[in-house]
């Protein structure tokens, strides 16, 4: 038995904890994970933010080293695609393991970083059968997509779940940078009287959204093609914003402001070092703010996933109302 530093998560939360702690290099695999009826406790080798309640257990020494760790290498399985990732040198190697599964059809290796208006990243196919299409499923819905000209990503399934479990039937919600619609269709999916606007400008990603829809039978969401500022001007009544652009959703916060309902929660995605994860861009969310005359009260923030060395793509979740201050 021995003392650890460790993180508290909910049980339902635990294997996405895991798989984001494993990402990291953060997850101590000598100890074995501990549970109660509500919580589990899992050992990590020094502190990290974001992911869960800090603090310490006693741990067993784990007798068996976690499977989890013996994957070949980097990748992500969307559908019967794998697209391994573009730092890993022996991306033969890992094709030829990852081929053996049955589920398991392609195999591409990124060649670029996520990049370009609309998103997306070069590809550079290296086995199996030739075709970009594929159909994934997640939360139980289905999504139609060509990884050559949308981005997507199965390491946010647990975080989308997150969003949707905040939503009530009957709200209005509104998803600025819906891609093929991961957040809006589960959202509209799982709650049948929200009303789901959702926005994207890659006319591609919008294509495969509208067939999304059709796909899961969704009848209450609304699709705007084009530049979000443009497309949600008019809307006043917002009670969610999901705002998924990591890199540039500061230069959309004017018009979430203006959408959002008093009393309403902003979504928002960015990618941060982890020398400062969330009071940077927590002060700018803060000086948007008082400029559109509002205040925001932080209700969580989060690390999603790791991003890059010492970079992380984060989530801060804040309810907006009017400024004390605001005489208007």
């Amino acid at each position: 038995m021995i003392e650890s530093l460790c993180i508290k998560v909910p049980r339902n939360a635990g294997e996405s904890t895991r798989k984001s702690l494993i990402e990291l290099r953060l997850l101590d695999n000598n100890l074995k994970i501990k549970s109660s009826q509500d919580y589990l406790f899992i050992p990590v080798s020094k502190p990290i933010e974001g992911l869960g309640e800090l603090g310490t257990e006693i741990f067993e020494i784990s007798g068996h080293e976690n499977p989890m760790l013996a994957v070949p290498g980097a990748y992500e399985l969307i559908g019967d695609i794998a697209i391994i990732d573009q730092h890993e040198k022996n991306a033969l190697e890992i094709a030829n393991v990852l081929l053996k599964h049955k589920n398991i059809k392609t195999i591409f290796q990124a060649t670029s970083a996520v990049s370009g208006e609309y998103r997306t990243r070069e590809v550079s196919f290296i086995k199996g059968e030739t075709k970009t299409q594929t159909i994934y499923r997640e939360n139980g819905c289905k999504y139609l997509l060509d990884i050559t000209q949308v981005y997507f990503t199965p390491r946010l399934s647990t975080e989308r779940m997150r969003i949707a479990d905040q939503v009530k039937n009957g709200d209005n919600v509104v998803d600025m940078f819906a891609g093929i619609g991961p957040f809006s269709i589960l959202i509209a999916k799982r709650y049948p009287d929200t009303h789901v606007i959702a926005v994207d400008k890659n006319p591609v990603a919008v294509k495969y959204l509208r067939e999304n829809a059709r796909l899961n039978k969704i009848k209450n969401i609304e699709i705007r093609e084009g530049d979000a500022r443009d497309e949600v001007k008019g809307i006043l009544d917002a009670d969610h914003v999901i705002m998924n652009l990591p890199h540039s959703g500061l230069e959309f916060m004017d018009s979430a402001f203006g959408i959002i309902k008093r009393g309403g929660t902003i979504h928002f995605y960015a990618i941060s070092h982890e020398d400062d994860l969330f009071e940077g861009v927590t002060a700018e969310i803060e000086a948007c703010a008082r400029k559109a005359g509002l205040q925001v009260s932080p209700l969580d923030r989060r690390i999603v996933r790791p991003y890059a060395p010492y970079q992380y793509n984060i989530c801060i979740d804040f309810r907006v109302s009017s400024s004390p201050y605001n005489k208007s």
